[in-house]
């Protein structure tokens, strides 16, 4: 959870940070499902590739401290998919709301703030 928690404060930080740019996308004729979708593909990416180089460090620390995993093998899959599940789930929820709430900005004052 705690891991949630960051990535959620993390994701919708930075789009939050973009709401003047996605304004502008937006009154140079982008739509709000463009800029959405947008958002999204770029957030997954960057997720995708923290749960590759994560995966790959977990299952070596997992390894390394077998002893001390009461209940669960070094690599258990159902922990590990339900994981990454989560943080998945989580991504997408940072990158959607925030994105939205963004899409929703006019983009006279998105021109006019920059």
């Amino acid at each position: 959870m705690l891991a949630c928690t960051g990535l959620y404060g993390v994701l919708s930080y930075s789009v939050a940070r973009r709401t003047s740019e996605i304004g502008i996308r937006m009154a140079l004729g982008a739509l709000r499902t463009d800029v959405i979708r947008m958002v999204l593909w770029e957030e997954m990416a960057m997720v995708l590739v923290g749960v590759v180089v994560g995966l790959g460090l977990s299952l070596g620390a997992a390894r390394v401290i077998a002893n001390r995993l009461f209940g669960l093998g070094a690599t258990d899959p159902v922990t590990y998919l339900g994981a990454i599940a989560l943080l998945i789930v989580t991504a997408i929820l940072a990158g959607y709301v925030p994105a939205h709430r963004a899409a929703r900005v006019d983009p006279l004052l998105a021109l006019r703030h920059e």
